[in-house]
């Protein structure tokens, strides 16, 4: 009867154990990252890529037609004025240029002999022996044959031309920038050949959107900065588009470089005051805002009570890595900067302290 009570007790204390709450484990403190807020006046600036360009660029062609066979340039290459880029097949045109000259001098023949009968006609006259009719008309003649020569020469020398134009030479000293044909190519008079971008000035282009184009006037000093560099270049706009691009619905506008280091064809970075001026805002890092309830928010700690508590803030913009806030935050409070998506309102916080820093 006895062992029999006891196991009775020993099963209510255990049932009791059993229903009892397990201890409460005390929540952690957090160890967050703050900043403390201030005010500041934020410049927005507006970015634009861009391509440095040189500021004339020549589309090159033959102003004759013909087979290329001859290309002596390559992409990249620099050329000075006067060197031979290619060639085209002249044989056709040295043909017409003998057939010009044949034609000369047989006009020459032509008029020496109009020129003597002239001559012996003339001495004839001073003797009274013909009639001056018989001298104006040998007088004719000599003059006819004389325009023919003429016109023979001119002939030649367009067709000297002609196989001049089979040769295609840099006007000016530059770089290449584009090959448009290969040897074996059939061109026609005109068609482009080679772009020569020429030496001299230099231009970064870059295209702008409808609704900023109205904002910006030539003369406007802009900021370069050359792509994964952080050393910038001024320029000034000097060109804006009076349409825009029917595909892209932007405006192209050209700004000249005053200094000449960034490349041809090199990948750039406009940077400009936006419209909207300079403006008080708080700056915070991306890290700091958060999205609750489809708006922005950010975590205070209140340094009297060590706990966090949800602000919505308005934001006005953003700044390369930083968050402009324009209302919500007042100057010195304290606002959590990493971390923030493992908080709860209320939680308990501590301030975050690098390995070997002070307490």
């Amino acid at each position: 009867m006895f062992s029999h009570a006891k196991f009775l007790l020993l099963a209510a204390c255990v049932y009791v154990a059993a229903c009892s709450p397990p201890p409460s484990t005390p929540t952690p403190l957090r160890a967050v990252k703050v900043m403390q807020v201030s005010e500041s006046v934020q410049t927005s600036h507006a970015e634009f890529a861009a391509e440095v360009r040189a500021r004339v660029e020549s589309r090159l062609g033959f102003r004759v037609g013909g087979k290329l066979i001859a290309r002596h340039v390559e992409l990249g290459q620099r050329v000075k004025a006067g060197q031979l880029l290619a060639e085209i097949d002249a044989q056709d045109y040295r043909l017409s240029v003998d057939s010009a000259r044949a034609q000369v001098n047989a006009a020459q023949t032509n008029r020496d002999l109009a020129a003597a009968d002239y001559k012996r006609y003339k001495e004839l006259r001073d003797k009274e022996f013909i009639s001056s009719a018989e001298l104006e008309r040998k007088d004719t003649a000599l003059k006819s044959a004389q325009a023919q020569l003429e016109q023979a020469q001119a002939q030649l020398s367009g067709q000297g031309n002609q196989l001049g134009y089979s040769k295609l030479f840099a006007d000016k000293a530059g770089v290449i920038t584009g090959v448009d044909v290969e040897v074996g190519q059939v061109v026609s008079a005109g068609m482009p050949v080679i772009r020569l971008a020429q030496d001299g000035p230099r231009d970064v282009v870059f295209a702008v959107p409808e609704d900023q184009v109205m904002a910006l006037k030539v003369g406007t000093q802009v900021n370069v900065k050359a792509w994964g560099s952080e050393g910038q270049f001024s320029a000034s706009l000097r060109e804006i588009a009076g349409s825009a691009d029917p595909v892209t619905r932007a405006f192209t506008v050209k700004a000249e470089l005053h200094d000449m280091a960034l490349p041809l064809g090199s990948t750039a970075t406009v940077l400009m005051a936006a419209k909207t001026g300079a403006r008080n805002s708080i700056a915070l890092p991306t890290s700091a805002v958060r999205q609750e309830a489809g708006k922005s928010s950010v975590w205070i700690v209140d340094p009297a009570t060590m706990s966090v508590r949800s602000q919505q803030v308005e934001v006005s913009g953003v700044d390369q890595n930083s968050v402009l806030v324009s209302g919500g935050l007042t100057p010195g409070q304290q606002v959590v900067i990493a971390g923030v998506h493992v908080l709860s309102p209320g939680q308990k916080v501590t301030y975050f302290k690098a390995a070997g820093s002070q307490p």
